[in-house]
């Protein structure tokens, strides 16, 4: 029995190859649309270079399948919009996949999967997820996000502050202006790291489970050589080298 299963298996594995090399893009360079505001996804360093987990994960899928990605700043407010205009190839900015928006993009598999946290200033990290339910506490949040609905059916509208990028919800905590942020539990720890001293993640048990995906047009066939890139990745154990080096 144990013999039929491995044949089973390297067949499958075998397959799978098969299917990805047939993914080859050509060389085909694909634009891609980022917020770059979301650390650790996505982020402009000191020189002035895209850089994150989003784009290693996006580059070593197009060494698989043939492909150069581009990446280019783009707002959150109209990215959507933005590659259904054809101005972007691939949407890379730590996107939750959601049924709302999978009614107007195609999404990849799911690549990383994520939490939410409220980020919170080092003299208040004691504060609770019942002190912002019950109390008069403000937080912010990036307007569009799945982070600005949980904000939402947590403390009311009223009690939600929804900034252009999360860059500016984080200086508005710093600042008094809310009381916390609600953002992923990785950008919580980047967004920590970089403030260092006058930020914590206080509060992480706002579990949600989020899973990320690149998104492309409807009914783009782009998709099929993306996936076909990212369970290559995933097999060889590249991804989890992204992962560790970035997390």
């Amino acid at each position: 029995m144990k013999k039929i299963s491995s044949v089973l298996v390297a067949a499958l594995v075998a397959a799978t190859f098969g299917f990805a090399s047939a993914q080859d893009l050509g060389g085909r360079v694909l634009v891609v649309g980022s917020d770059t505001t979301y650390p650790p996804f996505e982020l402009v360093n000191e020189q002035g270079e895209i850089v994150g987990f989003d784009v290693d994960v996006l580059t070593a899928i197009c060494e698989r399948i043939n492909c150069v990605a581009q990446f280019t700043t783009t707002a959150w407010d109209g990215i959507f919009a933005a590659l259904a205009n054809g101005e972007f190839d691939v949407v890379a900015s730590g996107v939750t996949i959601t049924a709302e928006r999978d009614q107007v993009v195609d999404f990849t598999n799911p690549y990383f999967s994520v939490d939410q946290a409220i980020a919170v200033r080092v003299e208040d990290e004691d504060l609770t997820l019942e002190d912002f339910r019950t109390g008069d506490l403000v937080l912010g949040a990036q307007n569009g996000t799945t982070n600005a609905i949980t904000a939402e059916e947590l403390v009311g509208r009223d009690r939600v502050q929804l900034y252009d990028d999360f860059n500016a919800a984080i200086l508005a905590l710093i600042n008094g202006d809310v009381d916390g942020v609600m953002i992923d539990d990785a950008s919580a720890d980047a967004f920590v790291q970089q403030y260092a001293g006058q930020l914590a993640v206080g509060i992480r048990e706002v579990e949600s489970g989020d899973q990320l995906g690149f998104a492309v047009q409807e009914g783009d066939e782009l998709v099929d050589a993306l996936n076909a890139g990212l369970l290559m990745i995933q097999q060889d154990g590249t991804l989890d080298a992204i992962l560790d080096a970035w997390f």
